[in-house]
């Protein structure tokens, strides 16, 4: 399929992680990793997701040039030292909130616990980048053969040149052979290109996956602790029979 038919396909998908995949060094605060893709329709993208984040980042900075980004806002670094003011804390998470209510988007995350991973496979385990994407795809998979559509974009935020090749090997490798419950048939009908973008490059998409990731993880390590930011994304998981967006692993 050449770039003429991917620019008009109906959805897009968009995705980041919370998290890193190193099962050597684990991390005690955040000792999960998690993959977060979000799909949207390209016309809801254009017309509602790109002008209403822009709008939100206008009604707090001098222009809309600002990465929303989880890390920068909970710590209130960067352009969000404005978020050190209590009251202008308060309402813009209020404000942040009712955005991500308001954007349609379907949300796929997969979250590997890291600890529990490493326990049961030991030397055997495999790159746990590899293992969420694998079960990441089998859900879009199923979101794309529901709606009867091929071509899926696939935007990434940029992380260095290894790291990039060795996802986009990681990638192709999915899309040619398949997952075990999945055969290679199916994901060969799909088209998806991956392409990364640097973080200056202030893709909307990018920074909605990123404001998900960091909720849906924090959830998987303290289930009963009640937050807000989850509660308003758990509605946008892909839900259909018994096929759920969200994947815990292991479980």
């Amino acid at each position: 399929m050449n770039e003429a038919c991917l620019s008009t396909s109906r959805f897009i998908a968009f995705f980041d992680e919370c998290g890193d995949h190193s099962l050597t060094k684990i991390n005690p605060e955040l000792p999960v990793f998690a993959m977060c893709t979000v799909v949207v329709e390209r016309e809801a993208y254009a017309r509602v997701i790109v002008p209403e984040m822009a709008a939100f980042k206008l009604r707090y900075f001098a222009h809309e040039g600002i990465n929303l980004h989880s890390r920068d806002i909970r710590k209130a670094e960067g352009p969000f030292s404005i978020l050190q003011n209590a009251q202008v804390r308060g309402a813009f998470m209020e404000d942040l909130s009712a955005l991500m209510e308001r954007l349609p988007f379907a949300l796929f995350v997969t979250v590997i616990h890291k600890h529990g991973y490493k326990a049961r496979y030991g030397d055997g385990a495999r790159n746990p980048y590899d293992v969420a994407l694998e079960y990441s795809f089998e859900r879009i998979l199923h979101f794309m053969e529901s709606h009867k559509e091929t071509a899926l974009p696939v935007i990434a935020e940029a992380r260095g040149k290894n790291e990039d090749n060795a996802l986009r090997a990681s990638f192709h490798r999915l899309m040619t052979e398949g997952t075990y419950y999945n055969k290679a048939e199916r994901f060969r009908k799909l088209t998806c290109p991956i392409s990364f973008r640097r973080k200056q490059d202030n893709i909307a998409g990018v920074q909605l996956a990123d404001l998900c990731a960091y909720p849906v993880a924090r959830k998987a390590l303290k289930p009963d602790a009640e937050k807000r930011p989850y509660a308003v994304i758990d509605p946008k998981f892909y839900r259909s029979g018994k096929v759920f967006g969200l994947k815990e692993f292991p479980k």
